[in-house]
């Protein structure tokens, strides 16, 4: 039996049923509504479902904020620089809503769930008339009905955390698409935001996962990114009846689906089990995204990673022998409290070891609420720009090290979209194990699978020639 909350349909038939009705208000007025997405691809998940909502209550998107009749901000609050331009963002819409009395502007996302955040920016925002959280999703076309009728609403209460099952959806990707596994976070990482803001960690029914699968797959969908917290957490508390290995089992089998990707992994959870499925199922990706954030293994315990130096190599080793070929990106923080410079020292070693494709890195930024936040020891500002510009450096030589490997590859590239540089056309695309590749060819070849292979390689990505489309 699943403990998770779920939103009952008759709820889920009322916000549609006010969604048709708002339709026939919205569609002879012919609106538009331009959304910008700050963060991560669970906020770009929840942005589909956003547009979803508006397309079926009769808006059109457009490409410009200046052009819309809805303005919406999908925010992210996992750090400060994302807060301040935010705040930025909102505050030069006040000349679009000057010229425009009827634009609506609306703010959602994580940054929204934070304790006193709504009620700071409906103070400093007048312009500002509709505020939720990522909890709210199901209950937009009600939150829309209102705003339309008058009223400034903010509706960040987390709700019991419910999950809405078959909420309306508008994805601008016709190639792929991320699909939700789960939602929230049980690991309170010290110095992370997000188990205070989505929530603690609820795993949806497998076979509404694989159905979204399926229906994906019957619009020409042929890649699909498994998406959650930490997916390798998923059926943890046995409530689904599978765990995370057994669901990629479960879908993988799912007729014309050629590629699985997930993310992210935490590395305290990815067990031999997960390995071998990596290992063994033809369309499960030969990547992983598995995010260390230190090489110390006394920066990694005070940050509640529950892992430590040596696990984290283990893992890297094992995957490296079932999957010759995998691939490996990571998220890496620098100055985390109490950072000295053997511990940073540590960090640059583990990168050197791995030889990561690529790495997502941070100077560490303090999130107010957090157990980091308040510890001693803070690093001051100039050290952590030193030690960020020196892992980078590091990171840049190790990725031009790892792009030189494939000259000569030849492999099966999705294609997925093209740049003009003159009077040639330059498709890009991945490699199964996420490696992008640019080369010659044309744009009708958008969204297929083509054979390439790489004929040198460049300082950021790989140059190559199709051999069969």
């Amino acid at each position: 039996m699943n403990n998770t909350n779920f939103v009952s349909e008759s709820e889920l038939s009322r916000q549609r049923d006010m969604a048709l009705t708002l339709a026939k208000e919205i569609v002879p007025r012919k609106l538009t509504f331009f959304v910008e997405t700050f963060g991560c691809q669970m906020n770009v998940r929840d942005s589909e479902t956003i547009k979803g909502w508006l397309s079926l209550i009769g808006y059109t998107q457009c490409e410009s904020k200046e052009h819309a009749d809805f303005v919406l901000f999908n925010t992210c609050c996992v750090r400060e620089h994302a807060e301040k331009r935010l705040m930025g963002n909102i505050g030069a819409l006040k000349e679009l809503k000057d010229a425009n009395p009827g634009l609506i502007i609306a703010i959602c996302g994580c940054m929204m769930q934070q304790e006193g955040m709504a009620k700071k920016l409906l103070k400093r925002f007048p312009h500002v008339s509709l505020i939720f959280g990522t909890n709210a999703l199901h209950r937009f076309p009600e939150m829309l009905n209102a705003v339309l009728n008058g009223e400034r609403i903010a509706m960040t209460d987390r709700a019991g955390d419910a999950i809405a099952e078959g909420l309306p959806k508008l994805r601008d990707n016709q190639r792929s698409a991320f699909v939700n596994i789960m939602y929230g976070c049980d690991n309170y990482c010290s110095y992370c935001i997000v188990p205070y803001v989505r929530g603690h960690e609820r795993s949806r029914m497998p076979e509404d996962i694989r159905s979204e699968i399926v229906s994906l797959v019957e619009t020409g969908i042929t890649e699909i990114t498994l998406l959650g917290q930490n997916v390798n957490s998923y059926g943890n508390d046995g409530s689904t009846g599978m765990r995370f290995a057994e669901l990629l089992r479960y879908v993988s089998d799912v007729p014309g689906l050629k590629r699985i990707r997930f993310m992210s992994s935490h590395p305290k959870d990815l067990n031999e089990d997960v390995m071998q499925a990596i290992a063994t199922l033809p369309n499960v990706c030969h990547h992983v995204h598995l995010p260390v954030q230190s090489g110390n293994s006394e920066i990694l315990r005070r940050m509640n990673r529950k892992y430590t130096r040596e696990h984290y190599l283990s893992i890297i080793e094992n995957l490296r022998k079932l999957v010759p070929d995998i691939e490996f990106t990571t998220d890496i923080i620098v100055g985390f409290p109490g950072e000295t410079e053997e511990a940073f020292r540590d960090t640059l070693s583990l990168v050197e070891e791995v030889g990561f494709a690529a790495a997502f890195t941070f100077a560490y930024s303090p999130r107010q609420g957090t157990v980091a936040a308040r510890m001693e020891d803070q690093i001051p500002e100039p050290v952590k720009k030193q030690r960020l510009q020196a892992l980078n450096e590091l990171q840049a030589r190790k990725t031009v090290e790892n792009n030189e490997k494939y000259i000569g590859h030849v492999g099966e590239v999705l294609v997925e979209g093209y740049d003009e540089r003159g009077e040639e056309t330059l498709l890009y695309g991945k490699y199964q194990n996420f490696k992008m590749v640019y080369f010659p060819g044309c744009r009708e070849l958008l969204n297929r699978y083509v054979t390439v292979k790489v004929t040198k390689s460049s300082k950021n990505s790989l140059l190559g020639e199709m051999i069969d489309a």
